[in-house]
């Protein structure tokens, strides 16, 4: 399954990153769900408040800088919409993370 690739290339990877912590893991584990929810669409679009409570995400803040680090490490790319009704766009990187 996509998904099950996705889950365990992301693992193998974090295992030698020390930048990764429980928040960044938690947020990937909710992005490969939402993306499952809906179709593997690539990309996909996500909303905060939609994923947020998946990961288990509190703060604003924090989500936004945990999804810009996950885009800077190169575990997925993000491009924000910045419009409240069109969702930001998410792109799973496949292989190595």
């Amino acid at each position: 399954m996509l998904e099950s690739k996705q889950f365990s290339n992301f693992f193998a990877v974090i295992a030698n990153d020390p930048r990764i912590n429980t928040t960044h893991v938690s947020l990937y584990m909710a992005l490969l769900q939402y993306w499952k929810a809906h179709g593997f669409a690539v990309p996909f679009q996500v909303f905060s408040h939609d994923v947020m409570p998946l990961a288990k995400i509190l703060s604003s803040t924090t989500y936004h800088q945990r999804l810009k680090d996950l885009n800077d490490f190169g575990y997925i790319r993000y491009e924000a919409s910045y419009k409240r009704n069109i969702g930001s766009k998410i792109f799973i990187v496949f292989g190595e993370g």
